[in-house]
């Protein structure tokens, strides 16, 4: 997601890349793969994919990176939800988030 660096979404993509089965992980990175080639050719970037499964299947998974509220170790934040104002609540603002199942450890 645009924006989005300071959170380190990275972090996140690679780690539910990491437990995904190997047909699955396989098909993201070949998405990957192919955007990364079609964003090098040329001043139209990623406008000529933008609606193909390869560019949809990775948009779904940064837009999951970003607005699941993940802020890797070493981000800067603020985090989506503190973007966003879903912490103004009293009760959203007390959840703190366990990456541990990912293996990613705050």
């Amino acid at each position: 997601m645009p924006g989005s660096a300071r959170v380190r979404p990275v972090v996140y993509v690679d780690a539910v890349l990491a437990q995904m089965p190997a047909p699955q992980r396989d098909a993201f990175i070949a998405a990957f793969d192919a955007l990364a080639e079609a964003a090098s050719t040329g001043t139209e970037g990623l406008r000529p994919v933008a609606l193909t499964p390869e560019f949809l299947m990775v948009r779904a998974l940064c837009v999951e990176a970003f607005y699941s509220d993940f802020v890797a170790p070493d981000g800067t934040g603020p985090s989506a939800y503190d973007e966003i104002g879903f912490n103004a609540s009293p009760l959203a603002a007390r959840v703190k988030k366990d990456w541990s199942y990912l293996g990613v450890e705050g």
